[in-house]
């Protein structure tokens, strides 16, 4: 936004190419976001499959964290590989929204299964 600002170093610049370099740099924001992402949705992945095996989360959790991952994932490259692609549909975001408040709100309220957490413990000791 400092191309907007009105700062003496900017009056080399026509208003219009001011506001051409603005929506410029935004966009780039906004793929430089999609890129980070794609990788984002490889962590996502990660974490629901480990949460599906620990044992210590309802497996539940864990798919849901998988489906945010995949729906990420193809939303993140719609946004890099389709020009016309313009909202992320419903179905995207409703496994994404589930799992981003289920997981922290079960970890805040009901946490780890300790006994499972305790008995692989004595296992591995």
């Amino acid at each position: 936004m400092h191309l907007l600002s009105g700062a003496d170093y900017l009056t080399v610049f026509e208003t219009d190419q001011l506001h051409a370099l603005a929506l410029l740099l935004l966009n780039a924001h906004e793929l430089g976001w999609s890129i980070g992402i794609v990788f984002f949705s490889l962590h996502v992945f990660v974490l629901g499959y480990l949460v599906y095996k620990s044992g210590y989360l309802p497996r539940i959790l864990g798919v849901l964290l998988i489906l945010a991952s995949v729906a990420y994932l193809i939303d993140g490259l719609a946004i890099l590989l389709l020009p016309n692609y313009a909202e992320t549909p419903i179905y995207f975001v409703i496994p994404i929204a589930a799992a981003e408040m289920l997981f922290p709100l079960w970890l805040l309220i009901k946490g780890v299964n300790v006994e499972e957490w305790e008995k692989r413990a004595l296992e591995s000791a």
